[in-house]
């Protein structure tokens, strides 16, 4: 593979300001007016052919939403649409996985099988994560892609497939073709059309829309009473770096959703600050030289009487709550870990720490 200099890179206008509700099938897309119209406009653009669309983006930008709106726009929405994470299949089943195997072609192997080509013909085929394959499976993507014929593992018989293809991820692709751990020809097949989705920390002006939003969901989802977004709110959302994107903020307004019980949105629990509570009157912020002192367990500002609640209850209560919702339930759809959108193992391990008791809030 020859190395190139001049390897083109997505171009971002400035102009965009792009996101969705990052759940599949909730296409919710909010901040149209500022620049998603843009972005939305060219997967509706590029919906009208049949060509290879990739998409950029880190994780939790919504990359899902934009490919099922390419999907849903193009003529083969009648057909499938088939999500499949490169990222997390072993290189040893990756030829399973997307072509499919027949009964004896390898140990454990005891039925027939489709692979993802397969069950995702006559409509789309979402590879995301595409920057994790393996250099083997590169060399038998990019084959499927020039020839749309697949041959299942241990089979003999050529399968003719039309799938529309829709990739995404959060490498730096032209990174890993220069340094030759990505096909050339592959990401040149893949990217004849890019869409790049930017990080929510570059699109402040999105902030305040975003927080309503899912503050009003996770209002509706708990059961609890509607609280305003303020201004204080939106300001340390806005300083807060989003890592984890529009997925991280949903999961932050639930948490402040329910550490609030509907009488506020408490931010900066759900960030993981201290929550500073200020009596009436008084001063927000002392001066560095007045005294700081530990009473009762809880830090005390002497001159302003600020209060700082001790993280672990603060996350007590939080989990306690979650318990209450769901009559104790930990795990399913229903359960705390999923409402509070942490693994079922870590839950309980922060119950066991915090000396909280599940079968005390089992429905009687």
């Amino acid at each position: 593979m020859s190395r190139n200099n001049d390897i083109p890179r997505p171009r971002l206008p400035p102009e965009h300001l792009i996101d969705a509700d990052p759940r599949a099938g909730e296409e919710r897309l909010i901040g149209g007016e500022t620049g998603l119209a843009a972005v939305m406009a060219r997967a509706r653009l590029v919906s009208r052919s049949s060509v290879p669309v990739l998409l950029f983006g880190e994780t939790g930008t919504g990359k899902e939403i934009i490919a099922r709106a390419v999907h849903e726009h193009s003529a083969f929405r009648s057909g499938p649409f088939r999500r499949v994470n490169c990222g997390a299949i072993a290189p040893e089943l990756m030829d399973s996985e997307l072509f499919g195997h027949e009964p004896g072609a390898f140990t454990g192997a005891v039925t027939r099988r489709k692979g993802w080509f397969e069950q995702a013909d006559g409509g789309t085929l979402f590879l995301d994560e595409v920057g994790e394959l393996a250099p083997a499976a590169q060399v038998r993507l990019l084959r499927v892609l020039q020839d749309g014929e697949v041959i299942r593992v241990g089979g003999e018989r050529t399968l003719h497939v039309k799938v529309r293809i829709v990739a995404a991820t959060h490498r730096d692709l032209p990174a890993m073709v220069e340094a030759q751990t990505f096909r050339e020809d592959l990401y040149y097949r893949l990217s004849v059309f890019p869409i790049v989705i930017p990080p929510l920390r570059d699109r402040p002006h999105d902030i305040r829309a975003f927080a309503e939003y899912f503050a009003e969901r996770a209002a509706g989802k708990f059961g609890l009473r509607p609280v305003a977004v303020s201004d204080e709110d939106v300001r340390m959302l806005a300083e807060y770096r989003w890592p984890g994107n529009v997925r991280e903020m949903a999961a932050v307004m639930d948490r402040a959703a329910l550490v609030g019980q509907g009488r506020t949105l408490d931010i900066a629990t759900a960030l993981g600050r201290p929550r500073i509570t200020t009596p009436r009157g008084a001063r927000a912020t002392a001066p560095a030289s007045e005294e700081v002192s530990v009473a009762s367990g809880a830090l005390v500002d002497q001159g302003a009487a600020v209060a700082v609640e001790p993280l672990d209850e603060a996350i007590r209560r939080h989990i306690e709550l979650a318990l209450r919702r769901t009559h104790g339930r930990i795990e399913g759809p229903y359960g705390a870990a999923r409402l509070l959108r942490i693994n079922p193992h870590t839950l309980r391990a922060r119950m066991r720490k915090l000396k909280i008791d599940w079968k005390g809030y089992r429905r009687s």
